[in-house]
């Protein structure tokens, strides 16, 4: 029963990461969208696209929704630690 307890635990904490990482990634879009289309107007009515500035914001953003992104979806680290620990159990057992 023990067990069965650590897996919903695990799942719900799985659940909890990619519902929001979902919320973060919504954000995202809507934020980088209303900047976009503040620069596109500002520079329509000005006439002068060299400097896209939202771009800085959408890079550096886009950098930390990656990291969000492996860590709710691919869980790289936590595999990492489970793997190592069961490694250690196996080991420790010989």
């Amino acid at each position: 029963m023990d067990n069965l307890e650590n897996k919903d635990e695990k799942l719900w904490k799985i659940a909890k990461r990619r519902a929001s990482f979902k919320r973060y990634l919504i954000t995202y879009l809507i934020v980088n969208l209303f900047l976009w289309a503040i620069w596109a107007f500002s520079s329509y009515r000005s006439g002068r696209y060299e400097f896209i500035w939202p771009l800085y914001v959408s890079l550096g953003w886009g950098i930390g929704l990656f990291f969000s992104f492996t860590k709710a979806y691919i869980g790289v680290k936590e595999n990492m630690v489970e793997k190592e620990y069961n490694k250690l159990k196996n080991n420790q057992g010989n």
